[in-house]
């Protein structure tokens, strides 16, 4: 057995000086859609060979990626789980219970940890949901977009409108708490439209929701064939209108497309804007991870087939067994399911860590910067200065918060803090 060596060469601009890591989560993608939607661009991919996904093989794939993660991460809890995709839902509760075994006889789980799936309204998805509940899934994700089955055929959705409501009804008697995701600006949609979907949403007492206005991705079959879409002043009433009926409704918007009920909001996607760690298994699965000199970014293969063999294949599993925390780039070359793995360079950190934290309403304590990149705050008082020159940022020195102005100009905002 190879065993890979420790100790990335430092680089100079990569050193950081992060004294304590920050929380960890854990991401798992399980990639395969029943049919690609034209404005998706993630990493999701058809499945038209049968009823299921590979369940089997794809479980194991996972299992032997997190094995060889599990050095990466010695001795810390992990805080939430998001089971992500794709569709997460194609797969059945009984894999759903198997990969949540899996991973709570290798890892520390925190008791009270966060555990999402995300979910898709179609008939045989729903009549899983109590299933997912029962293999220790604590939190639903629905993807309904919209509650006009013109809408939903318009951007390419398989399920109706009807399946999205009964959808909404199983989850709030199955899950103590889910969210619903609502696209908008949609082909032809009026301003009455979204006001019908917001009214859907209250009605069915949904605790948290996360509105996301239709854009045209480049490698998508929008962007290649693109539909007519509002104009920016009717998206822009549209976001207002979002905004307002939320607030109106008792939903806190405590992030630039998400709004929550008291105590409902997502840990998982808190942990990503407040800069924190992660780790990434599954095919096309990104991680950032702490350690006491620099910060790591990895993402694995996308291409599932290419993914499940590289895994799968018992010489590689030898070949690229870590016995530490940090493979060098070298040794990246045994373990062929990493595509990249990188050191965050100092001179990029204010930029990641600013174009996370000031999607926050409230934005994070000035302090976290320097708990999170391992520089001094002083990094970034040039482009603070720019920034609250232009009124883009509040004003309080305790906290990095975006002002009014700044929420309605972020792009403007967080292009200030590029290298």
């Amino acid at each position: 057995m190879q065993t890979i060596p420790l100790g990335l060469p430092r680089r100079r601009g990569d050193e950081v000086g992060v004294s304590a890591p920050p929380p960890l989560a854990l991401y798992v993608h399980l990639p395969w859609c029943l049919r690609k939607c034209p404005y998706c661009d993630f990493n999701s991919h058809e499945w038209g060979g049968g009823a299921a996904p590979p369940e089997d093989d794809y479980l194991a794939a996972l299992q032997a990626d997190l094995e060889w993660s599990l050095p990466l991460i010695w001795g810390r809890s992990v805080q939430t789980i998001f089971i992500g995709g794709g569709t997460p839902s194609l797969f059945s509760a009984g894999a759903i219970e198997r990969l949540l075994t899996m991973i709570r006889t290798r890892i520390r789980l925190a008791p009270d940890a966060e555990i999402t799936l995300e979910a898709n309204p179609g008939t045989f998805e729903v009549e899983r949901f109590r299933g997912f509940a029962a293999a220790g899934v604590t939190r639903l994700s629905i993807g309904a977009q919209s509650f006009s089955d013109a809408a939903l055929v318009a951007i390419g959705r398989v399920h109706s409108a009807q399946q999205a409501r009964a959808a909404l009804d199983l989850a709030a008697r199955a899950f103590g708490t889910f969210n619903v995701d609502l696209m908008y600006a949609l082909p032809g949609q009026t301003l009455a439209a979204l006001r019908d979907d917001l009214r859907i949403l209250t009605e069915a007492g949904v605790p948290h929701w996360s509105c996301y206005q239709l854009t045209l991705e480049p490698g998508t079959a929008f962007a290649k064939r693109p539909p007519v879409l509002p104009d920016e002043d009717l998206a822009a009433d549209m976001q207002a209108m979002i905004e307002a009926h939320s607030a109106t409704a008792g939903l806190q918007q405590y992030e630039v497309s998400a709004y929550a009920r008291p105590g409902q909001r997502c840990r998982h996607n808190l942990n990503y804007w407040q800069f924190g760690d992660y780790l990434g298994i599954g095919a096309g699965a990104h991680g950032k991870l702490s350690f006491s000199g620099r910060i790591v970014r990895q993402s694995r293969l996308r291409n599932p087939k290419r993914y499940m063999e590289a895994l799968l294949d018992p010489a590689h599993a030898a070949a690229a067994h870590i016995a530490g925390e940090e493979p060098s780039r070298q040794a990246l070359q045994a373990v062929p399911w990493v595509e990249h793995c990188h050191s965050v360079p100092a001179a990029d950190l204010p930029f990641e860590f600013m174009l996370n934290a000031l999607r926050l309403a409230d934005g994070v304590p000035a302090s976290l910067f320097e708990e999170r990149c391992g520089l001094p705050l002083a990094a970034l008082s040039g482009r603070l200065a720019r920034a609250l020159a232009r009124g883009l940022l509040d004003p309080d020195p305790g906290r990095i918060q975006a002002s009014p102005l700044g929420r309605r100009f972020l792009n403007d905002l967080q292009e200030i803090f590029l290298a």
